[in-house]
């Protein structure tokens, strides 16, 4: 129906001009117009209807010149019957046409997709205390972006390649044969699907999260990045381990901030048994009420083990991060040794012998107990 419209249109300019040249090239003028007029009312009508908050106004901003290149190009694909050309040029000037049409459609998508991740991510901060929400989010936006971005580009690249003849009979024998070919496929392609499955249950389940906790392989850092196929471990270091994404649905690991990102952290002293624990007890809930890194719920001291010279103190103490727990326990330590050495010197750990004079009665210890 369009080309017929076409064909008339041109059918007119010729009376009009008497050239057929002249004609074609006022065609193609007046739909080039005719496509950007449309492109200018349309982007006009959505950025009123599409809500200020949202993201369909940056998506049209900054797909705006793509889909005008779009429009022409669905214009030029309309009227080109109409122009008569040689039938060779014609077959190849569609074939190009659609092609650019894929690749610029495609495009777009991906502008979809990257500014309504980035807007996402720019409404759930993680530098916030309480974070875990917004990491949640982030999770699940990395993951289905990467997911949707490589979707799209397999999608766009069909469509350009099935634009060819040779392709699209290499494709219909290549169906002919899909059952030897899907298992070669399969084993070919087998780590890839893994860790891309993997992905997906990643962002659904999600077991871990954007800036997460964790201890992989030994390890203890943060979950910086989630790809499609691999995921970024900042070690305490400033290392990088680099762990596939199906490790943390096949093996175990420890996260730390599944549920929140408080934290309990231990400190241990050995000290002699002269010690009171008593005193030490309230020294360490002197020091960690007064820190500005403790959390206000858990502190305590306890004696947990003792050996034949010294006894095991462990403290525990909460605070809102794992790196804040780290802070806190290091400075609670080092200030319980300062007042130990300074108050208690005698309670620090001591090495004890008894010496046997040979020929010497044995001397009885404190308190008249039997040697």
């Amino acid at each position: 129906m369009l080309t017929t419209v076409s064909t008339e249109a041109l059918v007119k300019l010729f009376f009009m001009t008497g050239n057929l040249e002249l004609s074609v090239l006022l065609l193609f003028i007046g739909t080039i117009m005719l496509a950007l007029l449309l492109h200018a009312g349309a982007t006009m009508i959505l950025r009123r209807v599409l809500e200020p908050g949202g993201a369909g106004r940056p998506i049209l901003r900054r797909a705006k010149g793509i889909t005008r290149l779009v429009a022409v190009l669905i214009g030029i694909v309309v009227v080109l019957p109409a122009a008569e050309f040689d039938e060779t040029v014609t077959l190849l000037a569609q074939r190009l046409l659609r092609i650019g049409l894929a690749v610029l459609t495609g495009w777009t998508a991906l502008i979809a997709i990257n500014t309504t991740a980035e807007l996402t991510i720019a409404r759930h901060r993680i530098d916030v205390e309480n974070n875990l929400e917004a990491r949640r989010v982030r999770t699940q936006v990395a993951v289905l972006r990467r997911i949707a971005i490589v979707v799209v580009v397999l999608v766009t690249a069909g469509a350009v390649l099935i634009s060819f003849p040779a392709v699209q009979a290499y494709g219909v024998s290549l169906f002919a044969s899909a059952g030897f070919a899907s298992i070669i496929l399969g084993f070919a392609a087998r780590p890839i699907l893994t860790n891309l499955f993997a992905g997906i249950q990643i962002a659904l389940t999600q077991p871990i999260r954007i800036d997460d906790v964790v201890i992989v392989e030994g390890e203890w850092g943060w979950i910086e990045e989630i790809t499609t196929t691999y995921v970024v471990v900042r070690i305490w270091d400033l290392r990088r381990l680099v762990v596939p994404l199906a490790h943390f649905i096949e093996k175990p690991f420890e996260n730390w901030t599944r549920e929140s990102a408080a934290i309990i952290g231990s400190v241990i002293w050995h000290v002699d048994y002269t010690m009171s624990v008593e005193t030490m007890r309230a020294k360490f809930m002197e020091l960690v009420k007064a820190h500005p890194l403790w959390d206000g719920k858990v502190a305590n001291l306890q004696v947990v083990d003792a050996s034949d010279a010294t006894l095991k103190v462990r403290a525990l103490v909460g605070a809102r991060n794992s790196p804040q727990a780290w802070d806190l326990r290091c400075d609670i330590r080092e200030r319980m040794i300062a007042w130990l050495q300074a108050e208690h010197p005698d309670a620090l750990p001591l090495t004890r012998a008894h010496v046997a004079v040979k020929g010497a009665p044995l001397a009885s210890p404190p308190g008249g107990a039997p040697g």
